[in-house]
């Protein structure tokens, strides 16, 4: 399944957004709590989608779009954002990445076996290599022997809600829009984390500016922008491709949190940024699997069969 320019452009978006969140939430998070921090995000991001709905004229999803919707909303807006926000107050930037980066991995196993989409040799490989890399950029940022047990273990989870998410949100990318489902997904998940609101409306009497800033940054740009950029990209290609691209997310922590916070990143963090980013170009390659190769023959031979026999010969061959 090839792959358009400006879905390209959408997941290029989505992947620079989303490695901006770690560090928004690394600056939030000492003012809010997790599930504030997820609620207060998905209220804006939740805002901003309906406006932008509204003024598009969208309309409600079809009704085979929502069960998608559901799922994606609880698992993926509301129970990913949680638990990674809490995996973040246990464990580094570095870790978390790497730990969530187990995700595609699940994704493209889990789209092979619901969705049918199949696992191609370049996947295959540009997941090994993307993975190798995301461990090297989480070992050289962990290095001070910080990580939890309880912080690895819900960033494992959240990599799980991640990945059930985006196969959930793919078949309802069929019936809806990438705006639809997005803007109904975020409200579904602000539903979801509305136990936590009376968290939230405390801790924004108390926090400081710049945290609220940063909810407010997290709602906008790395929800309501990113996630609706990845819906378009996902609608146009396979969820395991999209997940493999996120491998490049690592790297880019990396990068921004040497800008933002002034961490500069050792020679081994670089390199293991390198191999994400060589991996989603390995991933990226067009491949055949055993299944579309066997495709591509017999629609070769149907082909043949359907121009009857050549002429020169009688069995239509045309001879040496």
């Amino acid at each position: 399944m090839t792959v358009s320019r400006p879905a390209l452009v959408a997941a290029s978006a989505t992947v620079v957004l989303w490695a901006s969140a770690f560090v928004s939430i690394r600056s939030a998070g000492a003012a809010y709590s997790p599930g504030a921090l997820a609620l207060g995000r998905l209220l804006v991001g939740a805002l901003v989608l309906v406006a932008f709905s509204v003024v598009r004229r969208e309309g409600l999803p079809p009704r085979h779009a929502w069960p998608g919707i559901l799922l994606s909303g609880v698992l993926w807006f509301g129970g990913y954002m949680v638990l990674l926000n809490w995996g973040e107050r246990a464990v580094d930037a570095g870790t978390a990445a790497m730990v969530v980066n187990v995700g595609p991995i699940l994704i493209a196993l889990l789209s092979s076996r619901l969705l049918g989409e199949g696992l191609p040799v370049s996947l295959v490989a540009g997941l090994a290599v993307s993975f190798a890399g995301a461990v090297v950029v989480g070992m050289s940022m962990s290095g001070g022997g910080g990580s939890s047990v309880l912080g690895v273990l819900l960033c494992l989870l959240a990599a799980i809600a991640y990945a059930s998410g985006v196969v959930a949100q793919k078949p309802a990318l069929r019936h809806a829009s990438a705006l639809q489902v997005t803007t109904y997904g975020c409200l579904v998940g602000a539903v979801a984390c509305l136990p936590f609101a009376g968290q939230l409306v405390s801790q924004v009497a108390r926090a400081p500016v710049p945290a609220t800033l940063n909810v407010v940054y997290l709602g906008v740009f790395p929800t309501a922008l990113a996630f609706t950029t990845w819906a378009y990209a996902l609608a146009r290609t396979t969820a395991g491709r999209m997940g493999a691209t996120t491998y490049v997310v690592p790297a880019l922590v990396v990068l921004l949190s040497w800008l933002l916070l002034g961490e500069l990143p050792g020679a081994l963090t670089l390199a293991g940024g390198a191999l994400c980013l060589a991996g989603v170009a390995v991933s990226r390659s067009r491949r055949f699997t055993a299944r579309e190769h066997r495709a591509a023959v017999l629609r070769a031979g149907n082909a043949v069969l359907r121009r009857g026999p050549r002429p020169g010969t009688p069995d239509g061959s045309a001879g040496a």
